[in-house]
């Protein structure tokens, strides 16, 4: 059974030489499909456009980072609306708070947040979440939204047992990225997967960044792509106690029913 990766950033510029080969590699490595996160007006466009021609491999997301929130307007507003009702845009997102770096303000962050949970609610569609030392206020704002959202994935999980606790309580989703196979920072999460429900369980690479530490060797441009994927269904495998065969089954089927796939 391929595995699928619920969130490769396959607009980044990097992916851009050599996008053909990123997928066939993937295949190879048995990654069969994947969706492409939309995390900026002009990236979900994009996003939609690589589903598009995807021929039933790809999917995309549609929405705006944290980080692009100061550039929201009515009219990103209206074409995510407009982009969500197409098919092979399958989630709401990349949308959340992110307190790390502020590159938006604070209190446009959470505006713009809540604006995207809105069309999702209006559409029926799930949510693909970022968080990062945000924790209180994405849990207040999602919490206000969550009974009008279909599902929610907080992706790229790194967060404490303490958040992780409130968004099982959410009946969140929870992905896991490569971040689990760095040894200096994701032992926590070594501990804490194990504690996830297999029905909220899914992987993701986030490519281009966070190349598991687990390849051998090392790309020498450090670049992340889809075809690492069955390092991080390895370590999680590992972590919880479980074959490779049996995590990449129910990963499988959980991205599946999250998706629409």
């Amino acid at each position: 059974m391929d595995l699928i990766d619920i969130g490769a950033n396959l607009t980044h510029e990097s992916f851009r030489q050599d996008f053909d080969d990123v997928l066939a590699r993937a295949t190879a490595h048995g990654v069969g499909r994947m969706v492409v996160t939309g995390a900026s007006r002009e990236g979900s466009e994009h996003a939609l456009a690589l589903a598009k021609a995807g021929g039933g491999r790809l999917f995309a997301t549609a929405g705006v980072h944290p980080h692009h929130a100061i550039d929201y307007d009515d009219a990103t507003d209206a074409l995510l609306r407009a982009w969500g009702r197409e098919p092979e845009v399958r989630a709401i997102g990349e949308t959340g708070l992110d307190y790390n770096r502020n590159y938006s303000p604070r209190e446009v962050q959470r505006e713009v947040f809540e604006r995207q949970l809105a069309i999702a609610a209006d559409l029926g569609k799930p949510v693909f979440l970022h968080q990062r030392d945000a924790h209180h206020d994405f849990l207040a704002i999602l919490t206000r939204y969550r009974d009008r959202l279909p599902a929610a994935v907080v992706h790229c999980f790194t967060d404490t047992g303490e958040a992780l606790r409130d968004y099982l309580a959410l009946d969140c989703h929870i992905g896991i990225t490569g971040w689990i196979c760095d040894e200096r920072r994701g032992a926590h999460l070594r501990e804490l997967v194990g504690s996830i429900p297999a029905d909220r369980l899914m992987l993701e690479t986030d490519a281009p960044y966070l190349l598991p530490r687990t390849v051998r060797p090392l790309p020498k441009d450090r670049r992340n792509e889809p075809m690492y994927l069955a390092h991080i269904r390895d370590e999680v495998a590992r972590d919880r106690g479980e074959t490779a065969a049996v995590l990449t089954e129910s990963t499988v089927r959980t991205s599946e029913l999250f998706f629409g796939l």
